[in-house]
């Protein structure tokens, strides 16, 4: 029987770093968010890119994994006002009500 590599390890990369993208996205710009607390961090969604704040551990759910991937893809995570998912809102929305 041969082994598989454990891919829980390249996640675990991916996962520090956006949390680290996501923690330094207000510092560049001198712009730190009183609104986001701890454990948290800001998203867009949409096309009207409407912010929602999430909780970190939603990081560890596939189903939201697969929309960082996404936003991965489409955006190289190259963005200016922070972290957009590719996601209608009403799609967003419904996933993250199945979270909490």
């Amino acid at each position: 029987m041969a082994l598989r590599k454990s891919s829980k390890i390249p996640h675990a990369a991916m996962l520090r770093q956006i949390l680290k993208r996501c923690s330094s996205l207000g510092r560049n710009q001198g712009v730190h968010p009183t609104d986001v607390p701890k454990g948290h961090f800001p998203v867009y969604v949409g096309v009207n890119r409407s912010r929602y704040i999430v909780p970190i551990s939603f990081l560890s759910s596939p189903e939201f994994q697969s929309l960082l991937q996404g936003a991965e893809e489409e955006f190289r995570f190259d963005y200016d006002m922070g972290l957009t998912l590719p996601c209608e809102e009403v799609v967003f929305r419904s996933m993250t009500s199945m979270l909490r």
